[in-house]
């Protein structure tokens, strides 16, 4: 694993504070024009084309064993495999909303809200709007919206600030990261339906309405027509628990546990990109986390086709060491214990101060 050196002075270890800039560096419209030599940023329209055909036969494949399977348990086994499918679409969709598959802006937004909102079940103008500042401003601190307290808290400060049920949880958050995340399917569809129906301007917002309306009668309508009630409801738990795990698994280990940028810090683009993200090394984790693993060249290169990522992670490396910038990569496993352990520690300021060892030796005295 190659985590963050303190060779830039003020960047401490991973999942701590970046209080004042690195040693900046302005060479990021060169290694942007050296990707764009090599002919990276060139689309491949191919590989998407064929990859939503896959993705459009096992999404049939999914209904057809729904509808034949009849009454019987082995539906939970469909509903796991469509929620992994879902997942896959929802990574085709953040791809589009990149930019990464038609040279047209306008193509790639009706490509990427039918679907996140008509297939995934996603508001597309929701995740444009969150992920948008996400990348202006990763692990940002007031800019940064995935590292805003929700359940879970990301930062101290928002930990210590959590009382009764949810200071409780705070304490084993780390522990508890991944059996929440069997509700983040739940909550995504929640979070899209708040904002199509809230007040201000939402883009598509009638286009929006109209897929998700389709997608979910279409949805619960086969599923309830195929299945008993009871086992319904168990179909549709199963999909959305698996849904949340795997997109939770897929976007959790790219930035949770690298460094954080303080509140008014300025750093440059380049150091600011690789600074705070983390790589996934390893065989298939390009289809597994559909090319969120090169998290680094995502970030630099927002608009980048997944089959070019690998290429131009051999050329960002080269260029980090050149630059004496860290670039952290780890395996998806060892990624996972970083997570827990740093949400554990941030979870330590929601103790009782009357918990800690210290405060307990006094009280004995």
């Amino acid at each position: 694993m190659v985590e963050p050196s303190s060779t830039l002075g003020p960047v401490r270890q991973t999942g701590k504070r970046i209080a004042s800039p690195p040693g900046t560096t302005n060479s990021y419209s060169n290694l942007l024009s050296t990707v764009r030599d090599e002919g990276l940023l060139r689309r491949t329209p191919g590989f998407y084309l064929g990859l939503f055909a896959v993705l459009v036969v096992a999404l049939a494949g999914a209904i057809a064993g729904l509808v034949l399977l009849g009454d019987t348990w082995l539906q939970l086994l469909i509903a796991a495999a469509l929620g992994l499918i879902f997942t896959q679409f929802a990574f085709l969709a953040h791809e589009a909303s990149h930019r990464q598959v038609f040279t047209s802006g306008r193509t790639n937004d009706r490509a990427g809200r039918v679907l996140a909102a008509g297939v995934v079940g996603i508001s597309y103008a929701w995740w444009m709007t969150k992920h948008s500042r996400h990348h202006a401003n990763p692990n940002t601190v007031g800019k940064d919206p995935d590292i805003e307290v929700d359940t879970v808290s990301f930062l101290e400060e928002d930990a210590g600030r959590r009382r009764g049920f949810l200071r409780a949880l705070t304490r084993r958050q780390g522990y508890l990261f991944f059996p929440l995340l069997t509700l983040e399917g739940l909550n995504l569809h929640a979070l899209s339906f708040r904002t199509v129906f809230g007040p201000g301007k939402v883009d598509g917002r009638m286009t929006e309405l109209v897929l998700l309306f389709v997608r979910f009668a279409a949805y619960f309508g086969v599923i309830f027509w195929a299945l008993p009630v009871g086992l319904a409801f168990a179909f549709i738990g199963v999909q959305l628990a698996v849904f949340g795990v795997y997109m939770g698994a897929s976007f959790a280990p790219n930035h949770k546990g690298m460094p954080i940028i303080e509140r008014g810090v300025k750093v440059d683009f380049l150091s600011k990109q690789v600074l705070t993200s983390r790589n996934i090394r390893g065989f298939g984790m390009s289809t597994f986390m559909g090319g969120l693993n090169y998290q680094i060249e995502h970030h630099l290169f927002p608009n980048m086709p997944r089959p070019h990522l690998r290429q131009a992670a051999a050329i960002v490396r080269e260029h980090c060491a050149t630059e004496n910038i860290p670039y952290t990569e780890t395996t998806l496993l060892q990624s996972y214990a970083i997570v827990v352990e740093y949400l554990n520690r941030v979870g330590l300021a929601a103790r009782d101060p009357f918990d800690c060892p210290v405060a307990g030796e006094y009280r004995r005295r």
